[in-house]
């Protein structure tokens, strides 16, 4: 089965998210996903980078982010690579989501948007590496 793989490395700023957006799109587009697809996969990687940022780094251009799209037929696998700090998926409690937004602790409803929005979600943090977020999206057959 041909893979086709592609590497771009971005610095971890709020303002290359809109470029870091393109190239999930194309990614996206090439593995012929529809525009809600696309969206969905985009909307994942822009709320994964801004964690990134925010949480791994504690702010902007302390690292870099890798992003590796890797199209295969009828999926799209996206790897983002940092160097920041560990992150333990496990630690973050789940969102409220019986509560109004006004009233939500404002932790974990990225996470859930993320592993709602993908099929396959899995964080592994390799000493020396990083932290490596995997997420994969089906495309669904044609009938």
């Amino acid at each position: 089965m041909f893979v086709e793989q592609r590497t771009k490395i971005f610095p971890g700023r709020y303002e290359y998210l809109s470029d870091i957006a393109e190239f999930v799109q194309l990614a996206s587009h090439d593995a012929g996903f529809d525009s809600s697809m696309t969206y969905a996969v985009e909307t994942a990687v822009d709320e994964a980078c801004s964690n990134v940022i925010e949480h791994a780094y504690g702010g902007e251009g302390i690292g870099d982010i890798t992003l590796i799209c890797e199209i295969e037929q009828n999926l799209l696998t996206i790897k983002i690579i940092d160097q920041g700090q560990p992150f333990n998926p496990d630690s973050v409690p789940g969102p409220y989501l019986d509560k109004n937004c006004e009233d939500h602790p404002g932790h974990g409803l990225g996470l859930y948007f993320i592993k709602s929005l993908m099929d396959d979600v899995k964080f592994e943090f390799t000493p020396g590496v990083g932290t490596t977020l995997t997420m994969v999206k089906r495309r669904e057959q044609d009938v």
